[in-house]
């Protein structure tokens, strides 16, 4: 089978959607002249023209509305931030209108809208570029959030999305683009809500999404290294929550770690926890932890990153420490 980059299957499967639907369109700040600020989206303006491949002025709240105007409308926009740190300037268009009109227009309007860009930290950014908004959108009813991990799950989880009636927020990486993984030629479609086991294990339950799940699997190779053996959940969306793979899993690990980037309050780690406990808690042989981001805004000093960040030692510290190695 052929490998491709995270990238490619994305931009794969907006490209194939398009063909198929000439409602669906691509609108986003340097998606069309410059080929996507991740070159995400190269060549599709040339193939799909200016009416479909859409650059936009430096206002998300703008043409993110637009998109929500246009989905209201029949339309399927596709609207890409540069980063979902800049999805906050248009929070109010995702949170009261994209989310919300469906249920307030008693089902006359569905909006059928995919919001997509990189979240989380990707090096020396600062603060302000380096946040995860997975657990922010997820915690609204009305928004499904989608965090692919390879190129096989984002082609696949991206058509999906397209396709759904309601608002998807696609959540990548920067620092997954260029990332290679075997994507068939044939058409295929992942479900939303569906996680997937990435490795099979017996004695721990190792719980993620998105680019963590490249720490968590090398993590898994470490600890099978000293006779501990994993089992890898990879959530793929965090809204809806595939509760009963993980669940399934812990009854039969009886342990669980949970790996997440995002600040350690109120996040998906937090959610699935409680979820675990309330259905599982006759299973568990010792109390399950949580290896988060540092409770701290993202710091600049590569040092500092690395003490913040989920890495392989936490996370085999956790793993010891629930099997009590």
């Amino acid at each position: 089978m052929r490998e491709i980059q995270f990238r490619e299957a994305i931009r794969e499967a907006m490209s194939e959607e398009m063909r198929r639907d000439e409602n669906v369109f691509l609108m986003g700040e340097e998606v069309a002249e410059y080929d996507g600020a991740y070159k995400v989206s190269k060549g599709m303006l040339e193939e799909f023209g200016e009416k479909r491949v859409i650059d936009t002025p430096i206002s998300e709240l703008g043409f993110a509305g637009i998109g929500v105007g246009a989905a209201m409308n029949g339309i399927r926009p596709i609207i890409e931030f540069m980063t979902f740190n800049f999805s906050l300037v248009a929070i109010d268009q995702i949170i009261n209108n994209a989310a919300k009109i469906y249920q307030m227009s008693g089902g006359q309007f569905n909006i059928p809208i995919v919001f997509r860009g990189p979240t989380g930290s990707a090096g020396q950014l600062g603060a302000t570029h380096s946040q995860n908004f997975e657990s922010w959108y997820a915690n609204c009813p009305g928004l499904k959030v989608v965090v692919p991990s390879n190129p096989y799950d984002a082609k696949g989880l991206m058509k999906t999305a397209i396709r759904d009636n309601d608002p998807v927020i696609f959540m990548e990486s920067e620092q997954m683009y260029g990332d290679k993984g075997e994507v068939p030629e044939e058409e295929y479609l992942i479900p939303i809500g569906k996680a997937d086991i990435k490795r099979m294990g017996t004695d721990v339950t190792l719980v993620s999404f998105g680019k963590m799940m490249k720490v968590v699997l090398a993590a898994a190779e470490e600890l099978a290294k000293e006779g501990i053996d994993c089992e890898v959940v990879d959530l793929r969306s965090v809204r809806p929550i595939d509760y009963d793979t993980v669940v399934n899993s812990v009854k039969k690990t009886n342990r669980m770690v949970f790996i997440d980037e995002a600040w350690p309050l109120a996040n998906i780690a937090t959610e699935l926890t409680y979820m675990v406990q309330k259905r599982a808690f006759d299973y568990l042989d010792a109390p399950i932890i949580r290896v988060t981001g540092r409770d701290v805004p993202f710091p600049f000093a590569a040092s500092l990153i690395e003490a913040y960040l989920p890495n392989v030692k936490r996370i085999v510290e956790a793993v010891k420490t629930v099997t009590y190695k």
